[in-house]
């Protein structure tokens, strides 16, 4: 193993696969590890005795629930914004041929004690039952304006600079309550909590337009795709997209040591006594733990169903957004849904995930208001885990450390780690000007 790689990875989650692939369709030599034996690290997916495995032991999963192999149950869940960076990203390097998508049936948020349908346009926010007469009057004439709004065009500006004004300012011009804007920040910008207020209103209008053209993709009840099988199709995806391009993949190397050369730069990477050198070294946070800081810690339910989630149409796929102050809380809960259309489990089950930013020790009392609107359980999984982001100077010693997973149950932050990473090892951005509408990527199959 003697050998010199431009960049070794360590590490098979779904943030390293794709910096794996897009550095090797770039040329450099990848060499990826893993400790473990199978693909994707934190982001895998898993089948029941998997997963009774790794909760409760030697247990074994209960009959009722049907084949184990018929369940791929994500360790990660996220849908992905038919129109958003990661399918960018997928149809950039190709990655679409080895997957299929299909779309997410439903996008809904918590409001007022009660689940009501996102409105994504003027039309949707006439309808909505989140708002009063006269208030959808004012939103649709909000909706209109970020509808309209073309960041290049001055005349679609109505004389507001962006940049500079802030969303709370362009959102009290249209005089919108705080319910409308509680729904408008969280469940179509996806703002994670209330900062965003104050910061200038371009960013949330161009998370609004994204989360529109999204929806008009499909002309369907979400703005998000998801992929048969499960997330584990990801990292594989990518990692036979290395693999082409020339990346050597070896699983199940316990121990890897980064090792580093006296000016305290990585020079490479030793396991079961074989070194193989490299100039740089990308990683998730477990590979070098004394260089990440923990940051917050997730806390996250997994329950299994036979039938939807109430109020939400019959949706076999669904997003729930619960946005904090609904809750009294600092930040969003997340509920996420899917079920055998999209290939996750056995006809007529469905796999739910309740997730949030951790605040107490309790995950069982913070997710209560998320899965009392789950309805009937058949069994209930609590789970917690820290977050890390990286503390080093990656310029100094050419370690690019990835952040740990956060709680959305949507893929916008996920992607936008791996292309600062991808920044800052080749100094150039991943070219996503892609045409979306001429890409048959994201279609339904």
């Amino acid at each position: 193993m003697d050998e010199e790689y431009d960049v070794i990875v360590l590490g098979t989650g779904l943030k390293e696969c794709i910096l794996s692939g897009l550095l090797s369709v770039d040329g450099l030599k990848v060499l990826h590890m893993d400790r473990n034996d199978y693909y994707g690290g934190e982001s895998s997916s898993l089948n029941l005795i998997q997963l009774w495995k790794r909760f409760r032991g030697s247990d074994k999963p209960p009959t009722s629930l049907g084949p184990s192999r018929d369940y791929n149950v994500d360790m990660i869940p996220k849908f992905m914004m038919a129109n958003g960076t990661l399918v960018r990203v997928l149809i950039h390097t190709d990655v679409t041929k080895y997957l299929s998508f299909k779309a997410v049936d439903g996008s809904y948020v918590y409001n007022k004690g009660k689940v009501h349908k996102v409105p994504a346009t003027d039309m949707e926010a006439l309808k909505s039952p989140l708002m009063g007469l006269f208030e959808k009057r004012r939103a649709r004439k909000f909706f209109m304006y970020v509808q309209e709004y073309e960041e290049n065009n001055p005349k679609t500006h109505e004389g507001l600079d962006l940049t500079r004004v802030t969303a709370r300012e362009l959102i009290a011009k249209y005089g919108l309550d705080d319910n409308t804007v509680d729904s408008i920040g969280h469940a179509l910008a996806l703002h994670r909590d209330d900062y965003y207020l104050d910061e200038p209103a371009l960013d949330t209008v161009m998370r609004m337009k994204l989360y529109a053209e999204s929806l008009a993709r499909f002309q369907g009840g979400s703005p998000y795709i998801y992929p048969l099988y499960g997330l584990g199709e990801l990292p594989q995806a990518f990692a036979r997209l290395s693999a082409v391009y020339g990346g050597t993949y070896m699983l199940n190397k316990p121990d890897c040591k980064v090792e580093f050369d006296e000016e305290g730069k990585v020079c490479g990477v030793t396991s079961e006594g074989e070194t193989a050198r490299c100039k740089k070294l990308v990683c998730d946070p477990s590979y070098l733990p004394n260089r990440v800081r923990k940051i917050g810690k997730v806390a996250r339910a997994i329950a299994f169903m036979s039938h939807p989630i109430p109020n939400t149409n019959d949706s076999h796929s669904v997003q729930v957004i619960l946005p904090q102050k609904q809750l009294g809380r600092k930040s969003d809960m997340y509920l996420f849904c899917c079920s055998y259309t999209h290939n996750i489990a056995p006809k007529g089950k469905f796999i739910a995930f309740v997730s949030t930013e951790a605040e107490t020790d309790h995950p069982e009392i913070e997710l209560k208001l998320g899965i009392d609107l789950l309805g009937p359980v058949d069994e209930l999984f609590f789970d917690t885990y820290d977050r890390f982001e990286p503390v080093n100077e990656s310029s100094l010693d050419n370690c690019f450390i990835s952040t740990s997973y956060d709680a959305t149950s949507h893929f916008e932050s996920t992607v936008m780690d791996v292309l600062n990473m991808y920044r800052k090892i080749t100094g150039k951005d991943v070219d996503l000007s892609v045409d979306l509408s001429a890409a048959s990527a994201a279609q339904e199959y």
